[in-house]
Parts: structure tokens; C-alpha cells; sequence
């Protein structure tokens, strides 16, 4: 049976509560069939601050659950300014949320939505633990593996959009076997909390289209660089009737002066039906 309540999971700092709010306006809005209940890994906000997204968002059908981490194990796990601690709260999202759910789709901030999840939500998992999409092609994939020591058939996914299978993960996933994974492998962490996904887990996740649910200025360009033949590539009108998840990973974000790109445009549409 079709859910008309989806589980959303989101982890930041106060950073990116604006990017939150359009977030979750352009999710709410491509998907009216459900009420969505979103779930706040968090460090160090307050009740103001989620306050202050629920008036921004302004919509009836949005519940927020903020959910204080405190995790000491995380001390030592490499951080910088690009990634900070609580990227790492979604990696022992299963010992964190509600027993009673037993799925969530994890959301990077910096992602809006145009077009219905539906599909994607409901999705079976087929006995893996988590469904996500890949940004990178063989030549990358080759790199990653190498760099991870993982076998190369392992595929290395993008972490800012990974539906979670909540049982098989509470039963199969210790957090003893992540934590000792990052301390041991700091000097080969480069997007440290995606590294970890993927060679701990890349062998259970099975992957999706990332033209339709992951979609970035960066990986457009790979993608059309690699058509021979030029109607192959990924036109503006094919994206506004296919994809439904654009990510704005990396540092070119469309909120920055210094944006290049060609999807910057749906974020300022989302951003400007926000409640001033």
C-alpha cells in the first residue's frame, strides 16, 4: 500500500536553514498527495531557528521533529569549514530516528525539488540497504576505488539523496563498524561522509537514474560531454518534464555571486514563494 506520509531526514547547522526552507517549499509543493514529516538530525539549533523555517515554508502539511545529537564518538572525525560534523549524523541515522518507521529519504539542504518523489518513495529495496545515484563515471569510479580499497565492481555513490532502508539497517549496521572505519581511514577521506557510505555500503545500495533524482550543473556537463550525438544531451525542456531532484553539491551554489551554471534558476523560483 502507497504511503501518504513521507519520512524526510535532513542534518545541518545553522548554515544552511535557508536553503532548508527552499528545500522543503519546492518538495511540499511537487508533492501535494503527501504530508511530510521531516526529521532534523541536529548539533546546535534552537527552537527559534525551526521556528523561523516552519514561517518561511508556511505550509500546513510540513511537521518538523528536531532530534539533539550528541556523539561523542565524533570528536575525532575529520572536519573542516565545506564539512562539518553533522554531515556524519546521517550515517547512524537508523539509531537516531523512531523505531516505528521503516524508511526515510535522506535530503542534502542544498537540493530542491520540481517534479513528484512519489515514485522514488515507494520504491522497493529489493533486500539492499540503501537506493542512491552516482556522480561519477569509470574513469572516476576506477579512482574511488582505488583511493577507498574497495573491489571495483563497488559502486561510489553521491550521499546527498539516499532513501534508507530503516529495518535492514538496524539490524545489519553497527556503529562500532563506522566509527572505527573513519578513524582508521582519515587520510583517505576526501568527501568524508560519502567516502564512508560508499565503501562500507556501496555493495548494498542499489543505484538510480542521477539524471532524475540527482541531478547537478556538474554532472549535466560530464553527461553531455560524453554524447556523441549532440540530441542525446540533457535539454532544459527534458529536465523540467523528467527529473524530480536537482542538487546543488559542490561549491557552485546558484545563492553565491560566483554561480556558474544552468540550473540556479529553479532555486531562486522556490526561494521567492518562501514567506518574507
Amino acid at each position: 500500500m502507497e504511503s501518504t506520509r513521507m519520512n524526510i531526514l535532513v542534518t545541518l547547522d545553522k548554515g544552511y536553514l535557508l536553503q532548508l526552507s527552499v528545500m522543503l517549499k519546492s518538495l511540499l509543493m511537487n508533492n501535494k498527495d503527501f504530508f511530510v514529516d521531516v526529521y532534523v538530525l541536529h548539533m546546535s539549533l534552537s527552537e527559534t531557528d525551526f521556528d523561523e523555517v516552519k514561517i518561511r515554508v508556511n505550509e500546513k502539511r510540513l511537521n518538523l521533529f528536531p532530534i539533539s545529537i550528541i556523539e561523542d564518538a565524533m570528536i575525532q572525525f575529520p572536519t573542516s569549514k565545506r564539512f562539518p560534523r553533522e554531515m556524519y549524523l546521517r550515517l547512524f541515522s537508523a539509531d537516531y530516528l523512531p523505531e516505528n518507521l521503516d524508511r526515510v529519504l535522506y535530503l542534502d539542504p542544498d537540493i530542491v525539488i520540481i517534479n513528484s518523489l512519489k515514485a522514488l518513495y515507494n520504491s522497493a529495496f529489493d533486500n539492499h540497504y540503501f537506493m542512491a545515484c552516482s556522480h561519477v563515471f569509470k574513469v572516476g569510479q576506477t579512482f574511488n576505488g582505488l583511493r577507498l580499497k574497495t573491489d571495483k565492481e563497488i559502486p561510489y555513490f553521491n550521499s546527498g539523496v539516499i532513501l534508507m532502508n530503516l529495518p535492514l539497517m538496524r539490524k545489519n549496521i553497527q556503529k562500532r563498524l563506522i566509527i572505527d572505519y573513519v578513524l582508521h581511514n582519515k587520510h583517505r577521506l576526501f568527501l568524508p561522509d560519502q567516502d564512508v557510505f560508499s565503501a562500507l555500503f556501496g555493495r548494498n545500495t542499489l543505484l538510480l537514474d542521477s539524471l532524475v533524482y540527482n541531478l547537478s550543473d556538474r554532472y549535466k556537463l560530464w553527461y553531455d560531454i560524453r554524447q556523441i550525438n549532440k540530441t542525446s544531451k540533457i535539454s532544459q525542456e527534458w529536465i523540467h518534464q523528467n527529473t524530480s531532484i536537482i542538487h546543488y553539491c559542490g561549491r557552485n551554489k546558484p545563492w553565491k555571486r560566483n554561480y556558474r551554471g544552468l540550473l540556479g534558476h529553479y532555486y531562486h523560483q522556490y526561494h521567492s514563494l518562501l514567506k518574507k
